[in-house]
């Protein structure tokens, strides 16, 4: 009888997910917005560090209440945690799916009409007001109800005594704290809201939690600061770092000046160069945006604590990294830090042109994957007042 041929690991990218990290960090958040309930944005396969192990982190720090986009994500984690966890699902009720979500106890947040129609006769159907979220849009015109159907919407809900579990809202530039568009739509946020006492309200994400107590109401929603990445743009970072993403260096070049480097001979080397060639490329989640040519300058990574360019067009595979200047001279099979404690994951957003959030998302690539308890701790912050 034939077996199945032994399958290698532990040869490529390594990408390490500190647990204790994201446990300090959400009890950080959490410090912050003492007085509201501090939730947990899970989506996105957790930030992309996988749903299940940062789910349960955040439970052991405290959290009760998580946030998924799909129902396929809420279903994930409502295995994986015990039965008092709490499951928004962010995208709504989709068409047809009330008895799934009611089976598995998950809470739609609701953002149309013919979406609280279905969910209020599925409540009638079992004469039991399952619980559900209110998405009201303040602004940011993606997912929520019209201003103007708020008095609809409550005739709707008051004609059965259906109480929601919350109105929620999502600002557009919680980022950017000083942008006017926050206060308008927290001044519209709260007209909404008097239309429903007595009912809990969230409106904070990362950087509205990190900003302004005025934002928290009854529950917080965090996401990127959770998992070490910059909220608030302009500002120090005070998050615990996850991440550590580092790769194998396959092969030192000696590199005559004159010659190129990668794909499109975009990089000529003015000066003889040692290159060595590392195993992560766009497959991998290093985006092409941090190649380098001799009009632009590129990433860079670390190599036993020292910076090193990136040189020429990043390929699916593999990148090349200038080497000839590093005090220390490493070897095929010595470890690259991609991101870690000398390259951030801001760091890699900005070289980038993107966001922390994309780069985490990314990191679906050929990594052997594993999870630590370090002990590092949070800096800690205050918000503005």
């Amino acid at each position: 009888m034939m077996t199945a041929p032994a399958v290698a690991t532990g040869y490529g990218c390594r990408l390490t997910i500190d647990l204790g990290a994201l446990r300090r960090n959400w009890t950080a958040l959490n410090q912050v917005s003492k007085g509201a309930l501090t939730g947990a944005c899970v989506k996105a396969d957790g930030y992309g560090l996988g749903a299940v192990p940062v789910s349960r982190a955040f439970y052991q720090a405290g959290a009760r209440f998580f946030f998924v986009a799909t129902p396929d994500e809420g279903i994930t984690i409502r295995h994986a945690l015990p039965e008092d966890a709490h499951i928004f699902v962010l995208d709504g009720l989709f068409p047809g799916a009330a008895p799934l979500y009611v089976g598995e106890r998950l809470m739609p947040a609701l953002c149309s009409i013919p979406m609280l129609e279905e969910w209020l006769q599925a409540c009638i159907a079992s004469n039991e007001a399952f619980p559900a979220a209110l998405h009201f849009d303040t602004g940011i015109n993606r997912l929520g109800f019209r201003l103007n159907e708020a008095s609809i919407v409550k005739r709707m809900v008051d004609s059965i005594g259906y109480k929601p579990q919350m109105i929620m809202s999502h600002l557009a530039c919680a980022d950017t704290p000083k942008h006017e568009k926050n206060r308008t739509q927290l001044a519209l946020f709260t007209s909404v809201l008097a239309q429903f006492p007595g009912i809990p309200a969230s409106l904070a994400n990362s950087a509205a939690l990190m900003t302004g107590r005025e934002n928290h109401f009854q529950m917080v929603r965090p996401g990127i600061a959770l998992y070490g990445g910059r909220a608030v743009a302009g500002r120090r970072n005070p998050m615990t770092r996850v991440v550590t993403l580092e790769a194998p260096i396959l092969q030192i070049k000696e590199v005559k000046t004159g010659e190129t480097v990668g794909y499109s001979a975009g990089h000529t080397v003015s000066r003889d160069s040692r290159i060595a060639v590392v195993a992560i490329g766009y497959a991998d989640g290093f985006f092409r945006s941090q190649s380098s040519s001799n009009n632009r300058p590129g990433g860079k990574v670390a190599i036993a604590g020292h910076y090193a360019p990136v040189v020429g067009r990043v390929s699916m595979d593999m990148i090349g990294v200038d080497i000839t200047d590093l005090p220390v001279q490493p070897l095929p099979g010595d470890m690259v830090e991609i991101i870690g404690p000398h390259i951030s994951l801001d760091d890699v957003a900005d070289v980038s042109n993107t966001i922390g959030y994309e780069v985490l998302t990314s990191l679906k690539g050929r990594y052997s994957r594993t999870y630590i308890d370090g002990d590092s701790t949070s800096q800690g912050f205050v918000p503005n007042e």
